[in-house]
């Protein structure tokens, strides 16, 4: 079963990892910086002016922020307990089912995903976007948490046992924290899925950076879409930067 490792850090050395680190914050900020002067110091018309200014900006990033946030709790509260159940032996024989289900989540266009959910429920908002993105952002914890449990050493597992631990026990402080760096690997992932999709959430009304991407194309006003792209492009950057510093802190001390 293939893992979502393509941000892992064990994929390079860790002075890559930790020049990048430094690097790619700096990159974010300068660039979202030079965006926005070039942006403001323009002769703007009146759509661009009310698109672009910093109540609106402000107002559209938080909305972005709040949709990728419930999408990430939703995929946390829902892949992680799910990949815990299904590598115990007594339900094993369900993981492909449910794989197959998160698969076909992430498979399908994200924005047919959002508009066949719209129409089958009517709904509009931030649930209206962030439950579709949420089931297409599932799959690399869930894949990454069954994996993660999977490749623990058994004989560790049974060393716990053998001294008396119950199940619950083993789980929390032995398996859980030996798959830590591949839940993370794959929680990395399923950030930047989040992030990147919001931009979606503008067409069920569910507000963010996408408002600025549609305007920009609609009213064919380059500056807005630019200043869209660019805030959009370095949040995901950002987020992506964030989720490479909680893999590198959050996993045990001993697997750094």
């Amino acid at each position: 079963m293939a893992t979502d490792t393509a941000f892992s850090t064990s994929s390079g050395s860790k002075r890559t990892e930790r020049i990048r680190l430094l690097v790619q914050p700096a990159v974010v900020v300068i660039g979202v910086a030079a965006t926005l002067l070039w942006a403001f110091s323009r002769d703007l018309d009146d759509i661009e002016k009310n698109n672009i200014n910093a109540e609106s900006l402000l107002t559209d990033t938080w909305d972005h922020l709040k949709v990728s946030f419930v999408v990430i709790v939703l995929v946390v509260v829902i892949a992680v307990p799910l990949g815990v159940v299904l590598t115990r032996s007594w339900a094993k024989i369900a993981a492909p089912f449910f794989l197959a289900i998160a698969t076909i989540g992430q498979a399908a266009p994200a924005i047919g995903v959002l508009v066949l959910f719209f129409l089958w429920s009517g709904w509009e908002g931030l649930w209206a976007a962030a439950l579709p993105i949420a089931l297409y952002s599932l799959l690399p914890v869930l894949r990454n948490t069954i994996v993660g449990l999977q490749q623990v050493d058994r004989t560790l597992v049974e060393a716990a046992r053998g001294v008396g631990m119950s199940s619950p026990t083993v789980l929390f402080r032995i398996e859980l924290p030996l798959a830590v760096p591949l839940i993370l690997a794959g929680l990395r992932t399923s950030l930047v899925l989040a992030v990147g999709t919001a931009t979606l959430a503008a067409f069920v009304n569910g507000g963010g950076l996408g408002l600025l991407i549609d305007a920009g194309y609609k009213l064919n006003r380059i500056t807005i879409l630019v200043v869209g792209a660019v805030l959009a492009m370095g949040l995901a950057l950002l987020v992506d930067w964030l989720g490479a510093v909680a893999e590198r802190f959050l996993r045990p001390r001993g697997l750094r």
